[in-house]
């Protein structure tokens, strides 16, 4: 008998209100999430949040909106009046105000499906929406719920837990520890700072090294001084001659680098012992991201000026909860800079939000153990099996050297697999019946077709194809996100739908 059971179309995972993915069990499902096709979006109760308008988020603001006496106007609500500020200056010259009710900020504007997606837009890149649980607990004060959803949460020092747990992954001490609202609020909290340092010296030039995350990609081609001058794109991260090439050409004009270790979704490792003493040598900070691996599983920071990290994968295990960091690296010459910027910067945690990470956050160390077992169990299945192509993992021999050199123990390996299958991609994911849905770093193991789901615009066109070719990206890539389920549970759901 099978230990994983089918989740329906839209079910949160976890089954938690405030659960950060749904279920999209159908390759029919993940196109018509991506169309928004309305007999796929009636049956979504939430989606990850900063894609999926949280449905207490869309209450609250409703409720704002009357209570304000706004009549045909709609509203996005933000983690803090400063983000509304914010967000009302990226929406110029479309007419707005910034509203605030009992407590809680965000922009109104007359009703407008386009200005509604610009603003959007705008909140998933720079990570800065109002908590679904500060939402919660608004709608609770003025009356529209009459509880709320019962969890686990940590009674002692919230903040002092969290942050000392974070500390201890990074290897450095609590002082140079921030905590974000999101884990994409630690990334743009970072690139404005570090732009801004950067900004005296006329360096403006900004390198993404290696295909990353759609939303860190966003923020560089979007709020770069001048895109077409400023956003720098080396899709290959083994490419060193094409970055030393780079600095020769350009160095004077670099403000930094940024890459994730591993990359998402080809799980490639970089010289980053080579790139940091580059950057270094150059003036360039240099930006790390680790959530694919965790930082319990690799040493990144010291050979970078700041490491950022989503706080939803592994120390969230429970996959309730959004929020990042930002680790600094007291080594750095721009440490002092980014421990007195960075409070102002970054988007404020919500009470609640730290109270239950602190609750799961004790284990954060087991997950991470738990996976690294698993990994390699799972791997060697997918490395035999004849339908499955392109498979990649931390220790892929083109960036296992380099993922080891990081690595805190020769046993650590990233949850992540990625690969693609013979045949039908829609009859192998329809077929399966492990959890499928956005995200990762979950005690839930979860599948997702990730180019699809993160890059619909491109798969379907001819351009973006080529665009996906070029960077080693086949659009039926599969991802694969272990979880703490027992090995031969994962390998029996795969090998049936594989038959």
């Amino acid at each position: 008998m099978s230990a994983f059971t089918h989740i329906p179309l839209g079910k949160r995972i976890p089954a938690s209100v405030h659960g950060v993915s749904c279920s999209l069990p159908t390759m029919g499902d993940i196109i018509g999430y991506e169309t928004k096709a309305p007999e796929t979006m009636r049956h979504l109760c939430s989606g990850y949040p900063r894609f999926v308008q949280h449905p207490y988020l869309k209450q609250a603001a409703e409720h704002i909106v009357n209570k304000l006496g706004l009549t045909g106007h709609q509203a996005w609500l933000t983690a803090s009046q400063g983000a509304a500020h914010t967000l009302q200056a990226w929406l110029k010259p479309v007419e707005t105000q910034v509203i605030f009710h009992e407590g809680i900020s965000g922009v109104a504007f007359p009703e407008s499906t386009e200005t509604f997606a610009s603003a959007k837009t705008f909140l998933q890149h720079t990570g800065s929406l109002l908590s679904s649980r500060e939402a919660e607990d608004y709608l609770l004060r003025v009356g529209e719920i009459s509880v709320l959803q019962a969890e686990a949460t940590f009674e002692g020092y919230a903040p002092g837990r969290v942050k000392t747990a974070v500390a201890q992954a990074f290897g450095t001490g609590t002082e140079d520890i921030f905590l974000a609202c999101s884990g994409m609020n630690a990334i743009y909290a970072t690139f404005r700072i570090a732009s801004a340092l950067q900004q005296p010296r006329k360096r403006t030039v900004w390198v993404q090294l290696g295909w990353l995350y759609l939303d860190t990609i966003a923020i560089l081609k979007k709020f770069t001084a001048d895109p077409a001058r400023d956003y720098v794109f080396l899709y290959d991260v083994f490419d060193l001659a094409a970055l030393r090439k780079l600095f020769a050409e350009r160095g004077q004009e670099i403000a930094g680098v940024i890459t994730e270790t591993p990359t998402n979704p080809l799980i490639q490792t970089t010289d980053l012992v080579a790139i940091s003493e580059l950057c270094r040598t150059n003036g360039a900070i240099f930006v790390v991201d680790p959530t694919i691996a965790s930082p319990h599983n690799i040493d990144v920071l010291p050979l970078c000026d700041v490491a950022v990290n989503s706080l939803t994968k592994y120390a969230a295990s429970e996959g309730d909860i959004i929020m990042g960091a930002v680790a600094v690296n007291p080594q750095s010459p721009y440490a002092a800079e980014f421990r007195r910027q960075l409070p102002s910067h970054l988007e404020p945690v919500y009470t609640r939000d730290i109270e239950r990470l602190a609750a799961q956050i004790g284990d954060y160390q087991s997950v991470i153990t738990r996976v690294n077992q698993t990994a390699p169990i799972v791997l060697e299945f997918l490395r035999q099996h004849p339908r499955v192509r392109n498979l990649r993992w931390s220790h892929h021999p083109d960036s296992r050297e380099n993922f080891l050199r990081l690595a805190h123990r020769p046993d650590a390996f990233a949850s992540m697999i990625s690969f693609t299958v013979d045949g039908s991609l829609t009859d192998f994911y329809d077929r399966l019946r492990l959890p499928k849905g956005a995200s990762f770093g979950m005690k839930t193991t979860l599948v997702c077709p990730f180019i699809f789901l993160a890059h619909y615009d491109l798969v379907m066109s001819d351009s973006g194809r080529e665009t996906l070719a070029a960077c080693g990206l086949d659009p039926e890539l599969i991802r694969l996100s272990l979880g703490c389920e027992p090995a031969e549970d994962i390998i029996a759901e795969l090998a049936e739908a594989l038959a």
